[in-house]
């Protein structure tokens, strides 16, 4: 099979967002990168680069940005750099997979858009509105890790006790793991990278108030989710149709429900599990037990 089967079959499946999301990320620097290639050798790369990866960084200033809107979004998917790309995609494969596996794939996707979009907004007000950040000129912000520390905090959020075995380190428990990450990107602000520190910081806090958000029921994700099936919809071509039937057979009798036989309520299975993580971790769980709470997240 070609790589751009591959490719398609990737893109096809419903319930590979976590797979999805590296591949865009990937796709993106591998054209950049011929792309820049061709320019070196060609000699256009002073003239016509600049251009090109305008079109996917996201600009301090707030004229350039109305001449770009896109970029609100294509600077999360965009890397200049092995090493950037290398450690957001680990730590967004790490972190991703342990959110996906409780919250599900819709709602991965959506907490990388609102990290993206939380830490755009964080780098626009900042550049716009803080006189001390103005002495950096053509500020642009790039990579996915605004969306990453989103993921990273949820993940913190939703599971503090989960321990990660870090190479030379040893077993870490992730809520460390995420005040390390807010560490540093505290540190950037003050060593020369304000725009990406301060962008980690709105991708954190988006990330922190989706779960606390979800867990008193109420999801943030949905207009991302609403906004997703919509262009899916445009792109299908297949637009949401509602059908109705008219039935005119007599209605049936219904059955009398006896009492006792309604299904009990999985509140206090769940209670007991979320019981079991705060003593063990999540990982002490059964693949079943995860899966009873996979089920209950989608209630």
């Amino acid at each position: 099979m070609s790589i751009a089967n591959d490719i398609r079959t990737a893109f096809s499946r419903r319930d590979n967002a976590l797979n999805q999301l590296l591949l865009i990320n990937v796709l993106v620097f591998v054209g950049l990168v011929l792309i820049e290639a061709i320019m070196r050798l060609t000699g256009t790369y002073l003239e016509y680069y600049p251009n090109v990866i305008r079109q996917f960084q996201l600009p301090a200033d707030l004229s350039s940005l109305l001449r770009h809107p896109w970029t609100l979004l294509t600077y999360a998917f965009t890397h200049e750099g092995f090493f950037h790309i290398l450690f957001n995609l680990l730590n967004l494969y790490w972190f991703g997979a342990l959110v996906r596996e409780y919250l599900g794939d819709r709602r991965l996707v959506s907490l990388y858009i609102l990290g993206a979009l939380a830490g755009a907004a964080f780098f626009l007000l900042s550049f716009n509105l803080i006189p001390a950040l103005r002495i950096y000129p053509n500020v642009s912000l790039l990579g996915a890790s605004a969306s990453v520390t989103a993921i990273i905090m949820a993940a913190a959020t939703l599971l503090p006790e989960y321990t990660f075995n870090l190479l030379l380190i040893g077993p870490v428990r992730i809520k460390y793991i995420a005040a390390v990450v807010i560490l540093l990107s505290i540190i950037a602000i003050n060593q020369g990278n304000p725009g990406g520190g301060i962008a980690h910081i709105g991708g954190a806090l988006i990330g922190f108030l989706f779960i606390k958000q979800l867990q008193a029921g109420r999801d943030l994700g949905r207009p991302v989710q609403a906004v997703g099936e919509f262009v899916g919809g445009l792109l299908s071509g297949r637009p949401r149709l509602r059908v109705t039937h008219r039935n005119t057979a007599a209605p049936a009798a219904a059955a009398p429900v006896k009492k006792g036989t309604l299904p009990k309520p999985e509140q206090d299975e769940i209670d007991v599990i979320l019981d079991k993580i705060s003593r063990s971790g999540y990982e002490s769980l059964s693949k079943d037990e995860k899966q009873k709470l996979f089920r209950a997240s989608q209630k």
